[in-house]
C-alpha cells in the first residue's frame, strides 16, 4: 500500500517535489513551535502572589531566585521587574514592556513560514493542474485514436494529484497555524496581566513604606 501511494504521488509530476518539501517543512516547524510555546506558556499561576510575600519580608534575592526556578516567559518578566522595582513607576513600566517584548519576539519566529506554506501549497497544486492539462491538450493535438486516451487521462491524473496534495498540505497546516498564533496571543495577554499585577504589588508596597 505504501509503495502504491508513493507511485501515485510520483504521477503528480515535477511539482510534487516542492509540495512534499512544503509538507516536511510544515511538520518540522509545527512540532518545533509547539514545543517552544509550551515551554513559554508553562509556569506558576500564583507566582506574583509568592513574589509579593517575599518582597514584603524584604527578600528580594529570594524572589528573584524563585522566578529563575519557575519556567515560562512570565517568570523572566517578573524577575526583571524585581531587579528594577526601585525605579519610578513610569520607568518600571518601560522595563516590563521591554522585557515582555523580548520574550515575545522569539515566540513569533518561523510562524511566517507556516503562513507562506498555507498560501504557496494550493498555488503549487494549481500550477500542477495547469501543466497537467497542458500535457493533455498537447496529446489531443498530436495524437488520435485509442493511443491518445491513456496519455490524456495521465495528464488529467497529474493535474488532480498535484491539486489534491497542495490542498491537503494547506488544510493540515492552517488549523495548526491558527492554534499557534492564538497561543502566542494568549502568552502576550498573560505577560501583560502578570506585569500589571507586579506593578500593583510594587505600588502597594511603596504606599506601605513610611517616608522620612
Amino acid at each position: 500500500m505504501f509503495q502504491k501511494g508513493v507511485e501515485t504521488l510520483l504521477r503528480g509530476g515535477w511539482v510534487m517535489a516542492p509540495l512534499l518539501l512544503c509538507a516536511l517543512v510544515s511538520v518540522a516547524v509545527m512540532i518545533e513551535r509547539a514545543l517552544v510555546l509550551r515551554r513559554a506558556a508553562s509556569g506558576d499561576e500564583h507566582l506574583v502572589e509568592k513574589v509579593r510575600e517575599l518582597l514584603e519580608r524584604g527578600q528580594d534575592d529570594e524572589a528573584i531566585a524563585l522566578c529563575h526556578r519557575t519556567p515560562g516567559a512570565a517568570a523572566r518578566v517578573v524577575a526583571d521587574g524585581i531587579k528594577n522595582r526601585r525605579r519610578s513607576p513610569e520607568s518600571l513600566d518601560r522595563v516590563l514592556q521591554e522585557s515582555a517584548l523580548r520574550e515575545l519576539a522569539p515566540l513569533q519566529t518561523r510562524l511566517g513560514i507556516l503562513d507562506t506554506i498555507i498560501t504557496l501549497s494550493p498555488l503549487l497544486g494549481l500550477l500542477g493542474t495547469i501543466t497537467g492539462m497542458i500535457q493533455s491538450f498537447n496529446v489531443v493535438s498530436t495524437a488520435s485514436g485509442a493511443s491518445a486516451a491513456p496519455a490524456i487521462t495521465g495528464g488529467v491524473a497529474e493535474a488532480l494529484i498535484a491539486t489534491a496534495t497542495g490542498l491537503a498540505v494547506a488544510i493540515v497546516t492552517l488549523p495548526v497555524y491558527n492554534h499557534l498564533t492564538e497561543t502566542v496571543r494568549e502568552i502576550a495577554s498573560d505577560l501583560e496581566r502578570r506585569a500589571t499585577a507586579f506593578q500593583n504589588v510594587v505600588a502597594d508596597l511603596a504606599e506601605r513604606t513610611p517616608t522620612s
